[in-house]
């Protein structure tokens, strides 16, 4: 009975797991085929429908959504499968750019589409109008008007659907780029500084007015590289932190590609340190050679682990991606046995983990990982995965505050979402 038993169980577990890898491959599918249906859409309207059959601006343009995609899918494969160094930063920036300019294209051509029905009544009236004004071009006597071979031949008038076309695709596609170029400058121009005060029951008088620099999501790789690692370094600098909190994703590749990227850090100063905590992307670039690496930089890492600092504890816990080697975050370890009398600042990668925070006593944890949803509206997908997408919100007795990050991942683009860094002044209730 019981090996009976044992063998259905091995069946249920089975037919689960046979289930859920359809499942998996139907989306990625279904998502496949959107994609293609996309790119047939931008196709159609900034190519096949302002072009002539055979023209060089079609092949042209024909060429270069074949090629978009396909850089776009090279360089994440490249990224992943550690190819050399040299030909992903080749492949990413063309790659990555077009995943941004594409999302645009598709979103200023749908806004043509409500535009365009009005655009060809207006030329239509406007045709009418000339037709009524233009006066005949026969003689009095009705004789139609001889050649002139001094002439030269008027070109064939372009269609008004012609017409149409090419000016709301044209002005689509301009926008679609202007678009991606405001976003790609307000990246590498390198991230903004804000200020925010955060008042906290239980510090002391003595530690209101504390300083705390909050990075995150830097995202080192094949793009921005070593010369924006220079301007996080400076920009963080010249707040004169009393302590820097680096919460994570720094980087995207290995630590033998992206070791003359990162050195700038060790330049990071402050009054009692930097500090680091891993984010997801650390685990997909050999997150052990990491961890080691930081500290050679001179960052203090916070492996769910505490330390006492003269006006409240800093903790750290490993990001959740962790868990895939064995080292995912330990909220016990690193706030289980603590005073709770202190005030308690934790640093946690992914903003879900505010509930253990909230568990665990937490006054303020400082997290980033969403980028603020990075490229509009990417912020309304972000919302649906994160419970604080930017900005600083309460639950319970935990404050969160979700920095937008200073680099980007994947297209060097951030719309809506500009890059910072966070300088969180902390407050006292004290008197």
């Amino acid at each position: 009975m019981a090996r009976v038993t044992a063998d259905l169980g091995s069946t249920y577990s089975d037919a689960v797991v046979v289930v859920a890898v359809a499942g998996i491959v139907v989306v990625v599918c279904l998502v496949a085929l959107g994609m293609v249906g996309l790119h047939w859409y931008v196709w159609r309207r900034l190519v096949r429908d302002t072009t002539a059959r055979g023209s060089v601006g079609r092949r042209v343009g024909t060429g270069v959504i074949v090629a978009g995609p396909l850089l776009l899918i090279g360089a994440f494969v490249a990224e992943r499968a550690e190819a050399p160094f040299l030909l992903t930063r080749i492949i990413s920036w063309p790659g990555y750019l077009w995943g941004a300019l594409f999302v645009y294209l598709v979103l200023w051509l749908l806004a043509g589409e409500l535009v365009r029905p009005f655009f060809r009544r207006w030329i239509a009236r406007a045709d009418t109008l000339a037709a009524q004004v233009e006066p005949e071009l026969v003689p009095a006597t009705g004789n139609a008007m001889p050649d002139r071979p001094d002439l030269p031949d008027r070109p064939a008038p372009v269609s008004r659907r012609l017409f149409v076309s090419r000016a709301v695709s044209g002005a689509a596609g301009l926008a679609a780029v202007a678009t991606v170029g405001y976003g790609a400058h307000g990246v590498l121009a390198g991230p903004r500084v804000e200020r925010l005060a955060v008042p906290l029951a239980n510090l002391p008088r003595a530690g209101h007015g504390y300083r705390i620099a909050v990075v995150s999501d830097i995202h080192l790789g094949p793009i921005l590289g070593r010369g924006f690692a220079e301007r996080v370094v400076d920009t963080i600098n010249g707040t004169q932190p009393d302590l820097i909190a680096v919460v994570g994703d720094l980087v995207d590749g290995s630590v033998e590609h992206l070791r003359s990227a990162v050195e700038p850090l060790s330049r990071l100063r402050a009054r009692h340190g930097a500090y680091f905590v891993t984010g997801n992307h650390e685990y997909f670039a050999g997150a052990e050679q990491w961890i080691e690496h930081v500290q050679d930089l001179g960052l203090r890492l916070l492996a769910n682990s505490r330390t006492e600092l003269p006006h409240f504890d800093l903790a750290g816990v490993n990001d959740m991606q962790g868990e895939s080697i064995g080292q995912g975050p330990d909220f016990a370890a690193a706030l289980g046995d603590r005073d709770p009398a202190r005030t308690a600042v934790l640093l946690a990668h992914q903003p879900v983990q505010i509930h253990d925070a909230v568990e665990f006593g937490v006054d303020l944890q400082l997290s980033g990982h969403t980028h603020g949803g990075q490229i509009w509206p990417g912020n309304l997908l972000a919302g649906l995965a994160n419970p604080t997408v930017a900005g600083l919100e309460r639950y319970g007795d935990t404050q969160l505050y979700v920095t937008r990050g200073a680099g980007a991942w994947g297209p060097p683009v951030r719309i809506g979402a500009p890059s910072d860094i966070t300088v969180i002044e902390l407050a006292s209730k004290q008197t």
